[in-house]
Order: C-alpha cells, then sequence, then structure tokens
C-alpha cells in the first residue's frame, strides 16, 4: 500500500509498504479520506508537538473516515485509551496517561491507504453523509468539547479568538446553544467571512491586540461571559483574557508553537477567571454525527481544498500557508 511518511520537519516521503495486519478487536479499514489539522502542521514545521517530538518517520493524520471490509463508511476515533487507569475509570479518556493516539508519537495515523484500528472506535457514518463529513467529525467533536468547558447558555455574549476550522465550529455551537452575541477575530480576512456567515455577529481583525478596545467596546464595556481561544498563540490568549468579564470562563483550545501559554497574571486575578483547557475531546461522535445528520452544523463547506495522497505535501503547503480554510487529502 501507499503510505506517507514525515522523516524530518518539512520531509513528507510517499513510499510503499507491507498492508497492516488487524490484531484483536481490530478492523482493516480502506481510509478514504484525511484532514490536516493544526496539530499536522505543528509535527510538520517542527517536527513535534509540545514535549513530543520525531524520533522516526511518522505517518501523520488523525481526522479521518475510512470504509470497514463489509463496505460500511465509518468515521475513525484516533483516541485509543486504555480504559483501565484512573483517569479513564473517572470518566475521562482524553487525559488517560496510557492514551494511544493516530499520528502522534510512536502511533502513525491515517495518511495512507489501510489502517487497522479497534472496532470500538468506529462510528457508522449515516445516509446522507459522506467522507468529507466523517472527516469533519474529529475536529466538530473537540470543538463540541470546548463548548461544553465552556459551558454555555442561552443568551450568553461569546468570544471566539481564532477562526480556522474549530473556531468556526465553535462560531455555529455557540448560535445553536442560543448566544446573542458571538465576537469573533481572526488575522486572515477570509476566515472573518466565513465567521459572519456562520454566526458571528461581529468581527474584527487581530492586529496584534490594537483590537481589543473595539471588542470591549462591542460587549458593552462589561465583556463577554465566555472567551474561546483558538489560534494557539499569545496575542490572542491574551485578547480572550482581556476580552471576558469579571468572574467569566476562559477556554484555551489553541496549541502554541513554542509550547508556552502566557497572559496579563493581574488582569485574570484581579477579574476571579476560571480557565480552561481543552485536551481533545470525550464522548462527542454521537453528539457530532447527529449534528451534522440533521443539518444544524455545516461541516461541509468547511473543506476548501482536496488533494490526492500523491499530493500529499502540497496540501501541507497550502495548510501551513493558511489558504482557505480545512485541507483534505483524499487516498
Amino acid at each position: 500500500m501507499k503510505v506517507v511518511r514525515l522523516h524530518a520537519a518539512g520531509d513528507l516521503r510517499l513510499q510503499d509498504e507491507p498492508l497492516p495486519v488487524p490484531g484483536a478487536g481490530e478492523a482493516l479499514l480502506r481510509v478514504k479520506a484525511v484532514g490536516i489539522c493544526g496539530s499536522d502542521l505543528h509535527w510538520f514545521s517542527e517536527s513535534g508537538i509540545g514535549d513530543s517530538h520525531l524520533d522516526r518517520p511518522l505517518i501523520l493524520g488523525h481526522e479521518f473516515a475510512a470504509l470497514t471490509e463489509e463496505g460500511q463508511l465509518v468515521a475513525v476515533d484516533p483516541a485509543v485509551p486504555c480504559e483501565a487507569c484512573e483517569f479513564c475509570l473517572e470518566g475521562n479518556p482524553n487525559l488517560c496517561t496510557h492514551i494511544r493516539f493516530a499520528g502522534h508519537g510512536v502511533e502513525d495515523g491515517a495518511l495512507r491507504e489501510k489502517l487497522a484500528w479497534p472496532d470500538h472506535c468506529l462510528f457508522r457514518i449515516p445516509e446522507g453523509m459522506n467522507e468529507i463529513d466523517g472527516v469533519m467529525l474529529e475536529p466538530l467533536g473537540v470543538a463540541l468539547f470546548a463548548v461544553d468547558l465552556g459551558k454555555l447558555k442561552p443568551g450568553m455574549s461569546v468570544g471566539v479568538f481564532g477562526c480556522g476550522p474549530i473556531g468556526l465550529l465553535i462560531v455555529q455551537l455557540a448560535r445553536l446553544c442560543g448566544a446573542t452575541q458571538i465576537i469573533a477575530t481572526d488575522r486572515l480576512s477570509h476566515r472573518l467571512q466565513a465567521a459572519k456567515a456562520m454566526g458571528a455577529t461581529q468581527i474584527f481583525r487581530a492586529e496584534a491586540g490594537q483590537e481589543n478596545e473595539a471588542i470591549w467596546s462591542a460587549a458593552g464595556l462589561r465583556g463577554v461571559d465566555v472567551a474561546f481561544e483558538v489560534a494557539g498563540d499569545k496575542e490572542a490568549v491574551e485578547t480572550a483574557i482581556t476580552a471576558v468579564k469579571p468572574g467569566g470562563r476562559v477556554v484555551l483550545v489553541g496549541i502554541p508553537a513554542d509550547d508556552s501559554t502566557c497572559f496579563t497574571a493581574s488582569v485574570a486575578r484581579r477579574k476571579g477567571l476560571t480557565i480552561k483547557l481543552c485536551r481533545r475531546m470525550k464522548h462527542t461522535y454521537p453528539r457530532a454525527i447527529h449534528l451534522v445528520q440533521y443539518g444544524k452544523v455545516d461541516v461541509r463547506s468547511l473543506v476548501t481544498h482536496q488533494f490526492p495522497l500523491e499530493q500529499t505535501p502540497q496540501a501541507f503547503a497550502v495548510a501551513q500557508r493558511r489558504e482557505g480554510l480545512k485541507v483534505v487529502v483524499r487516498t
């Protein structure tokens, strides 16, 4: 089968490898489509992410849909928790200390033609949905979990700082939750226009914090109830802290390139903020499927570029330049 492995920063190579052999409780899948995530770009650009580093050629890709040997289209949860540690037993499999995650560390991901993966991580995709929808269920799951952490209620005001695919999904979910004001920022004008189309009531171009006064004014000089930072940079974190009201909640979703998050402590302390960090997701696939199946969330229009497996390097180049919104590789 054809696979694409990352050998070093910026060095993706297409090569032939033997077919995988499924183990006990695993299915052999024919991968149909794989999304390129911001975390994949960290691996591609930096040979790692956080405290994980490339120590052997790695197959990236954790947002994917595939066909089973019986021909059933499925979405695939890329996380395989141990289901036995303290944190799994507490109901937090996303915090599992022994978790396997596709395309991360020593666990190869989905940028290949076939893959063996545990049966219990497969979710049937209903009729009317396709493999592109299936790919987008993973980022939608992350957005759902972030919104869960934000504890949104009808009538709240919300800030979404960073309008990549997950930020745009949070905008849609905030609208569904009944937020009456959704303020969105990004550095790229096409992403701001997408945020507006998906439910943002006010949009501001992110300009190293220069937009903060305008955001505060738009939020009625009291601040938003909940702020989501989805950009992965310090300026967006600072904007989220600045924009939220006293006693408000900040959810950090973005992954910083330098593995460091900082903000003005005096502002956060005097406001008495609750700050939550989003660790992937948990138990979100069934809800994500229903939201897409019944037309409550639009995921398909977020996919703006598609490439064949052989053109994976070009796909990563487009994603790295932040062209469009979501880039997908078809296998």
